[in-house]
C-alpha cells in the first residue's frame, strides 16, 4: 500500500507540472489556432534561465523563478508580435513553418551557448526526504507541487474572473464579435502567446533542480505537451489540466508495475487507445472536433 501511495504522490507532483505545460500550449491553440511547435523550447529556455541565474550568477532560486516567468512572457510576446501577427491571418502553413523554424533556432542557440553537456541547478531545499507514514517526500518536489498548484489557481482566476480572461474567452468564442464590442484582438493574441510561453518557461525553471538541463530537453516536453492537450481535448483548458495529471499517473504506475524502460511508451500507447475510443479527447465535447 505504501508503494502505491508513493507512486501516487510522485505522479501527482509530475502531473501538476504537466498540467502547466499543457495549459500553456492549449491556451495558444484554443485562442489563436496556432500549433506552437516551439513550446518545448520555451520550457528549456526557462530551465536555462534558472541555470544561468542560480548556478552562474549565484542568484536566489525564487527570484530566478520570477525572472524566468517574466522573460518567458516577453519572449513569447516578441515571437507573436514579430513573427506571427501577419502570417496568422494569411496562411496556416506559414505559421506552422515559422514555429518549426523557431523551435530549431532556439534549440541550436541553446546548444551553441551552453554546449551539449548537461547542466545542474542546485536546489535551495535539503536533500533529505521527509518521511510521512512510510512515504518519502522530497522537499524540492513538494515545493514544485505547491508552486504548480498556486500557478494553476492563479491562472484559473485570471481566465475566469478577470477582464483580461473575459476578453480572451470572447476572442476564443468569436473573434469578430469581440472586435465589435471593443476587444483589442491583436493585444489579446500577444498576451495569450506570452502567457502560454511564460507557463512553459516557469515549468522548466521549476523542474530544473529536479532534472538536469540539456539542449534537447524540450523535445520530449513538446511531445508530452501535445499528448496532454490531445488527451484533454484541443483548446480545452480544463481538459489540459486533467490530461496532465492523467498522463503523469499513467507513466508513473506504468513504470512502477510494468517497466521503467517503457515509461514514456506506456503513456503514449494509452493515449493512442483513448484516441481510438474518443477522438475528441477525454474531456472535450464531440462538437469541438473539426
Amino acid at each position: 500500500m505504501d508503494q502505491f501511495l508513493q507512486h501516487l504522490v510522485n505522479g501527482t507532483v509530475l502531473g501538476a507540472t504537466y498540467a502547466l505545460l499543457g495549459i500553456g500550449l492549449t491556451l495558444i491553440f484554443g485562442i489563436m489556432k496556432v500549433v506552437n511547435f516551439a513550446h518545448g523550447e520555451l520550457y528549456a529556455f526557462g530551465a536555462y534561465v534558472a541555470y544561468a541565474l542560480v548556478s552562474l550568477l549565484q542568484m536566489d532560486y525564487f527570484v530566478a523563478l520570477v525572472l524566468a516567468a517574466g522573460l518567458g512572457l516577453l519572449l513569447g510576446a516578441a515571437i507573436e508580435f514579430l513573427l506571427l501577427r501577419r502570417c496568422r491571418l494569411e496562411n496556416v502553413d506559414e505559421v506552422m513553418l515559422i514555429m518549426i523554424g523557431v523551435m530549431i533556432i532556439m534549440q541550436n542557440a541553446e546548444l551553441l551557448a551552453w554546449g551539449g553537456v548537461a547542466k545542474v541547478v542546485p536546489t535551495p531545499f535539503p536533500q533529505e526526504s521527509i518521511i510521512v507514514g512510510g512515504i518519502y517526500l522530497s522537499p524540492t518536489r513538494l515545493f514544485v507541487l505547491g508552486a504548480a498548484i498556486v500557478l494553476l489557481l492563479a491562472f484559473y482566476l485570471v481566465i475566469e474572473r478577470s477582464r483580461l480572461g473575459l476578453a480572451m474567452r470572447s476572442t476564443f468564442q468569436d473573434e469578430d464579435a469581440a472586435r465589435i464590442v471593443g476587444v483589442n484582438v491583436g493585444r489579446i493574441y500577444t498576451l495569450t502567446f506570452g502567457l502560454g510561453s511564460s507557463l512553459a518557461a516557469i515549468t522548466g525553471a521549476l523542474l530544473a533542480p529536479v532534472f538536469v538541463v540539456t539542449p534537447t530537453m524540450g523535445d520530449l516536453a513538446s511531445l508530452k505537451a501535445f499528448a496532454i492537450v490531445i488527451l484533454g481535448g484541443l483548446g480545452n483548458i480544463r481538459g489540459a489540466a486533467l490530461g496532465g495529471f492523467a498522463l503523469a499517473l499513467i507513466e508513473e504506475f506504468g513504470a512502477a508495475y510494468i517497466s521503467t524502460a517503457y515509461r514514456d511508451a506506456i503513456g503514449f500507447l494509452v493515449i493512442l487507445a483513448v484516441m481510438v475510443a474518443r477522438p475528441q479527447g477525454l474531456f472535450a465535447a464531440k462538437e469541438r472536433v473539426g
